[in-house]
């Protein structure tokens, strides 16, 4: 069994979850989220997205109800010792058994907190999981029990981190090295994401983002690959990943002549992203970061072409997605802390003119402000 953390860091966070279970009368989380399992046990699986929970009551009690292919997955993975098996069959109801498991714990008539904001937990699951609690127990949305301890990182967790970002820096300078007129921009997402695999890293919980051209102007990965003209741009998301950590970083490369316009989205967004970089700090809020961000571009005249957050906390995240709990937008209430990641990015997107401009970076926040993980060069890049 290979646990990428210590016996001691597992057993500071499972007692600083049965705290908050006894702070907030819950007898009995049921976790969903797979961060939650990999974080609290090791866990590590894509078999969330079937029905699959992790009990973890009051006394300490710990039982992952999963499917077959998960029995030897959670043996090898995680400190869980009580795996139990729902069988594959028509019409099973996997509730049925996590029924039994309740009734074994006592927890009949108990208040249970559930995580129901999982990728795991489908509509479907969700409605049959209330059916068989309806007069059982006192059901209530725990989602983010486990996220807000998670969201400050130990320092075994940012060894990994660290080591996602210098991940991260290798693949860009593979896109670097590859983007040129007429390069393909398969090739050049290929040599990005052989760097951080040949330096032992992970698969990202999402695809890396990658578009040329009005491709460009994209924010989500999408199917197309095309090759680069003598005049183009270049968009890039991506991310350094080790043991689920990530480190994200955000780029427009500019190919042949650079448009003046698209040079003064560039130094919008560096503008832009100092400022959130001096409101990053302990004591500032969420909602800080971003208005910074917002105000600077408003005032630039980019406000049609600015996005409604730029950024989001990082960790130990699983698909479909990298982004985790709290993101930069107005108005958000979380106190930046000691021990938090974020990756902010500065997005702009001028569909009038068909021009983008991204610039993104993570960072670790310090007890006196915050470290740029991510190394490489903030320069506008024109190959």
């Amino acid at each position: 069994m290979a646990l990428h953390f210590s016996k001691e860091e597992f057993s500071n966070r499972k007692t600083n979850v049965l705290k908050c279970l006894k702070e907030q009368n819950i007898d009995a989380l049921l976790m969903f989220r797979q961060e939650s399992m990999y974080w609290l046990t090791g866990y590590d699986t894509f078999g969330y997205v079937f029905f699959q929970t992790l009990v973890l009551d009051q006394k300490g009690n710990t039982i992952l109800l999963t499917r077959a292919p998960d029995l030897r997955q959670a043996q090898n993975t995680s400190n869980i010792e009580d795996i139990r098996i729902w069988v594959d069959k028509d019409g099973i109801n996997p509730t049925d058994d996590l029924k039994q498991i309740l009734n074994e714990l006592d927890l009949k008539g108990k208040n249970i907190g559930v995580e129901y904001e999982a990728y795991g937990m489908t509509g479907r699951n969700a409605l049959k999981l209330n059916k068989s609690l309806e007069n059982y127990c006192k059901v209530e949305d725990k989602s983010e029990l486990i996220t807000k301890l998670r969201v400050v990182k130990s320092n075994e967790e940012l060894i990994y981190v660290k080591k996602a970002a210098e991940l991260a820096d290798k693949a860009l300078d593979e896109a670097w090295k590859f983007t040129k007129a007429g390069a393909s921009e398969a090739k050049i997402l290929a040599e990005m994401q052989r760097a951080v695999l040949e330096g032992g890293g992970d698969y990202p919980a999402n695809e890396y983002i990658i578009g040329s051209g009005s491709n460009a102007l994209l924010c989500r990965y999408q199917a197309e690959k095309r090759s680069l003209s003598d005049n183009d741009q270049l968009s890039l998301e991506w991310a350094g990943t080790y043991k689920h950590y990530h480190s994200a970083m955000f780029r427009t490369i500019l190919v042949g002549k650079a448009n003046p316009k698209q040079i003064k989205m560039y130094d919008a967004c560096i503008e832009a992203l100092t400022n959130c970089v001096k409101n990053l700090i302990p004591g500032k809020t969420a909602g800080n970061v971003f208005d910074a961000h917002a105000k600077t571009f408003d005032d630039l005249g980019f406000n049609i072409a600015r996005m409604n957050a730029c950024g989001y906390s990082l960790g130990s995240t699983f698909s479909p997605n990298w982004m985790d709990w709290p993101m930069l937008y107005t108005g958000n209430p979380y106190i930046i802390t000691p021990g938090n990641i974020f990756f902010m990015h500065m997005i702009l997107m001028d569909s009038d003119n068909n021009l983008a401009m991204n610039l993104g970076e993570t960072y670790l926040v310090t007890k006196n402000g915050n470290e740029r993980l991510g190394k490489q060069k903030l320069d506008l890049v024109v190959l």
